[in-house]
């Protein structure tokens, strides 16, 4: 125990004494919210796949490869499609972003549309929906400790311990803002993503010396869902990868990261960098699960082979390295989360449209911070067995954002009236499906709850903008936005900054 947590200790020592030699004084609300847009294209790299890659994931997809088999190659193919999704939206995002001080994704939304009410809509559906992922962060750093003490911790003091990490954390998130966020993030992205990949490829040429391969595995790993007949319907694998591409932009911790960059450059570099690392981390991983399932014991607890394989390649030391990663991963995904929803409530509810003080929205943003931590920390105390539920079914909720919001990058015509309806309508179709007719979605080919609400979504978006287009004045003050961008040459933030309202 000893030498696990002590390696884990030298990671969060010289975390604590980065962050406190990088601590500088925001000048701004903008400051504290996206670090003043001053981030290049390593820092994003590592921020993105810091908030996009968080600690559960190596419980998570290692299990998944180890019980269900190569469908867990899903989640890198639409990861390396969200990145490529963000090259489409980088640049009208960014632009919009730099000329109007935008700090969220409400308020993109309240900018194309000229409406306070959509920006508010999406901003509830989001912090509703990340508040699950927030609490599994937390339990899984439960799993960590009690993968470390080797048993000896009990499940709730396991959890309890991995909460009081967090809080001690989140001095640092409250205080600092964006800027430490961003900042801790390369040094958690090195440890997790350059180091835990080379653990991975370490712990795969371990197993290959043990005689183990994917080669072996029996018949129905080496299917997917719905090919062959086996479950689900012909649109299952279809329906898992585009909630995961179109999903991955509607998260709010992840899209905040496109406003930190201090050019549409830097973003675009910033996917070229980060795209090979994700997918070498995350196949190494799928591969890793994969070899595991040939170990004896591990299949009755599969979210848990990511130490156990660990401390039988190397021990405690295996147990240490296995844990750092773990937790360097989850403190950017958890601090990201905290930061997000902090930001949202005073920016885009509380704020609603309007600008605050910067004292007054600094203390609504921190308290904010305060309250779901402390939130989120007491549910991940209480023994949940469905909380793993609750977070795939806010997945289905999250991609009700995508329709306006890409519909709103993409085509002039989205109305706001159109963005709010099929954000409600898809949401409570998802929501419905998932809750009172569980099942019954996949009847439809096989097609997830989510994608079916994604569809009545879209379908009531057109439908509304063809049938109640702009008024005129609307229509010009869209096309001078879309101008604006479009026929932007540079790289920092052009002349096109819009007041809401203005059609002039």
């Amino acid at each position: 125990m000893g030498i696990a947590f002590g390696i884990v200790g030298l990671f969060c020592a010289g975390l604590v004494v980065l962050l406190q030699a990088s601590y500088r004084k925001d000048r701004s609300f903008s400051d504290y919210a996206v670090g003043g847009r001053s981030y290049g294209a390593w820092l994003q790299s590592m921020s993105f796949l810091n908030s996009w890659w968080p600690g559960g994931i190596l419980l998570s997809l290692t299990g998944m490869a180890l019980g269900s088999g190569v469908v867990a190659f899903y989640m890198p193919i639409y990861s390396l499609l969200t990145v490529l999704l963000m090259y489409l939206m980088a640049r009208r995002v960014w632009l919009w972003g730099a000329a109007n001080d935008l700090k969220t994704q409400a308020d993109l939304l309240r900018l194309r549309y000229d409406s306070t009410a959509l920006a508010v809509t999406s901003s509830v559906i989001s912090v509703l929906s990340i508040m699950p992922w927030l609490v599994l962060g937390f339990k899984g750093l439960g799993a960590m400790f009690s993968a470390l003490s080797m048993g000896r911790l009990t499940p709730g003091q396991s959890v309890a311990c991995g909460v009081a990490l967090i809080l001690v954390r989140q001095v640092w998130t409250i205080r600092m803002g964006m800027r430490g966020l961003v900042i801790s993030d390369m040094y958690q992205g090195i440890v997790a993503y350059v180091g835990g990949t080379a653990l991975i490829l370490g712990l795969i040429a371990w197993m290959a010396g043990q005689g183990l391969s994917p080669s072996h595995l029996p018949a129905h790993m080496l299917r997917v869902p719905g090919v062959g007949g086996d479950g689900g319907g012909p649109l299952t694998l279809f329906s898992m990868i585009l909630t995961g591409t179109l999903g991955g932009w509607c998260w709010p911790p992840i899209f905040v990261r496109l406003y930190t960059a201090d050019s549409v450059r830097s973003m675009l570099r910033a996917g070229v960098f980060s795209a090979p690392l994700s997918m070498l981390f995350s196949m190494a991983l799928v591969v890793m699960g994969l070899m595991a399932a040939a170990l004896p014991g591990l299949h009755g607890e599969a979210d848990m082979a990511w130490f156990e394989v660990a401390r039988l390649a190397a021990g405690p030391v295996g147990l240490g390295l296995a844990g750092t990663v773990m937790l360097a991963a989850t403190m950017g995904g958890v601090d990201a989360i905290i930061q997000a929803m902090g930001t949202q409530v005073a920016n885009d509810i509380v704020g609603a449209g309007r600008t605050l003080p910067y004292r007054t929205s600094i203390l609504t943003a921190k308290g904010t911070m305060v309250v779901a931590t402390a939130l989120a920390a007491g549910i991940a105390c209480l023994p949940i067995a469905h909380l793993s539920m609750l977070a795939l079914l806010s997945y289905q909720g999250i991609i009700q954002v995508a329709v306006a919001q890409y519909g709103g990058l993409f085509w002039r015509r989205g109305t706001a009236t159109a963005g709010i309806a099929g954000m409600v309508a898809g949401f409570a179709t998802a929501i419905l499906l998932e809750t009172f007719f569980h099942g019954a979605a996949a009847h439809v080919g096989g097609l997830s709850s989510g994608v079916i609400g994604l569809a009545v979504n879209a379908a009531t978006y057109v439908a509304l903008s063809l049938l109640a287009p702009h008024p005129v004045a609307e229509t010009r003050r869209v096309a001078r936005l879309f101008a604006g961008a479009d026929t932007s040459r540079r790289d920092t933030a052009p002349p096109i900054a819009l007041a809401q309202g203005d059609a002039a």
